[in-house]
């Protein structure tokens, strides 16, 4: 009796060696970085990421009516 694909490729995905994707180190960093770069970091993580899931809930009952 044979699997189904799905199955088998799960089963094949558990077998296969997970390989890392990112070198992860434990060693301080090499540059520090200054207060305003940590700045412009932060506020670009708010507009990239949190800005458009404002828009989004502030917005949602438009986008049900529609």
């Amino acid at each position: 009796m044979s699997l189904p694909a799905v199955s088998r490729l799960f089963r094949t995905a558990l077998r296969s060696r997970v390989v890392p994707v990112a070198n992860l180190t434990t060693k301080p960093a090499k540059e520090n970085l200054s207060a305003g770069e940590q700045a412009i970091g932060m506020t670009a993580f708010f507009v990239v990421v949190l800005v458009p899931s404002f828009w989004i809930m502030a917005h949602l009952e438009d986008y049900k009516k529609k």
